[in-house]
């Protein structure tokens, strides 16, 4: 951890000279993760900033807190990289003080930029957090299948008398119990489900046929899947939207090679869609993208030219009302694909030479 740490801190002390500025802040959950080798400061799993940020310097390396936290970070979270300063709680203003200090009173970049002194952080570093070091990759892989191994516990339990609710409130559990933030869980039962394309829970039971989303955290990192689970025998109709849509996700699967950009795989979904008879699912709901220590780093539209790389994580989720495929794919050396949420246990079928999850029958 310490060593990835150091070629992290390389990483952020590099954009300070690229920027010519005197400190980075780094606040966002995400940054944080990031910074510390999969270290938290999280606390309500909502914000978008935790309990703590992390304030790199060209001598110093620090974790910013307060004294609720200080104690906890240090013996659970943090790597020895990093000193820590702790300010009181009820004054974030000696915080600031410390930090103008440490910068020399000079200007940061910051992925949350909060003043006039801040400016935002740097397009090469944002490209580095998106690229899966060696040691990430492994921390990927035990999320992924933590991620998956719940989501199958909790449908082959599920029954149709259970509420949406129930259902969202297993696949929590389930997550709390393998040590991952369930982050989202979306939920549609047999009414909502070729009504909502994100479906959040209610009251209603699940009926003959539901779908659980999962948006998992672990180490910063997410996990995204989404699976179905059916009671009784689905319609021809509906087993074809299924055949569908695995087949849509076919096509982008193929075209996530290094050197790929994602408006190239936006417009081949479109034509994908159009070849299959569904002209208007590309603006039904988003198609996914890049992932990583977001749900979505990189959304894919048709004007998104960033490019794909080796060591990038994509979670793509095409979808047709009432039937979706989607798990999280780590871009390995010659473009080979890794499914990181893979559960072989869950029922799937061969694809274009991939294994792609199938309803589960309870």
């Amino acid at each position: 951890m310490n060593e990835e740490v150091s070629k992290k801190l390389e990483l952020i002390r590099q954009s300070l000279h690229e920027s010519e500025v005197q400190g980075v802040r780094l606040r966002g959950t995400d940054w944080f993760a990031w910074a510390t080798a999969g270290a938290s400061n999280t606390v309500l799993l909502t914000a978008e900033t935790g309990v703590a940020e992390v304030l790199v310097t060209t001598d110093e390396a620090w974790v910013l807190t307060d004294e609720i936290e200080a104690q906890r970070l240090q013996d659970e979270e943090l790597p020895a990289n990093f000193k820590v300063h702790i300010n009181p709680w009820a004054d974030g203003a000696a915080r600031e003080s410390f930090a103008r200090d440490a910068t020399l009173g000079g200007k940061t970049v910051s992925d949350r930029p909060i003043s006039n002194l801040e400016q935002p952080l740097p397009p090469s570093l944002r490209h580095h957090k998106r690229v899966m070091m060696s040691s990430e990759l492994e921390r990927y892989r035990q999320v992924g299948q933590k991620a998956s191994q719940a989501m199958t516990e909790v449908l082959k339990a599920a029954k149709s008398t259970w509420t949406e609710y129930q259902l969202a409130g297993a696949g929590a559990e389930a997550l709390w119990a393998k040590g991952l933030h369930p982050a989202l869980t979306l939920v549609a039962g047999e009414r909502r489900l070729p009504l909502y394309r994100h479906a959040t829970p209610t009251g209603e039971q699940i009926g003959r046929q539901a779908m659980l989303v999962f948006c998992a955290r672990g180490y910063g990192l997410y996990a995204n899947l989404t699976r179905f689970v059916c009671f009784g025998k689905l319609s021809d109709e509906q087993a074809e939207l299924h055949s569908h849509v695995r087949e849509v996700e076919a096509v982008i699967l193929n075209l996530c090679q290094p050197g790929t950009t994602l408006d190239a795989v936006y417009h081949a979904l479109a034509q994908a869609y159009e070849q299959h008879g569904f002209t208007n699912a590309i603006r039904e709901h988003h198609q996914g993208g890049t992932t990583g220590y977001l749900a979505r780093e990189i959304v894919a539209n048709p004007t998104t030219t960033d490019t794909l790389t080796e060591g990038i994580a994509v979670a793509w989720n095409p979808s047709l009302a009432g039937a979706k495929v989607e798990d999280t794919f780590v871009i390995l050396k010659d473009g080979k694909l890794e499914n990181l949420t893979f559960d072989s246990n869950f029922p799937n079928v061969e694809v274009e030479g991939r294994l792609r999850p199938v309803p589960l029958y309870n």
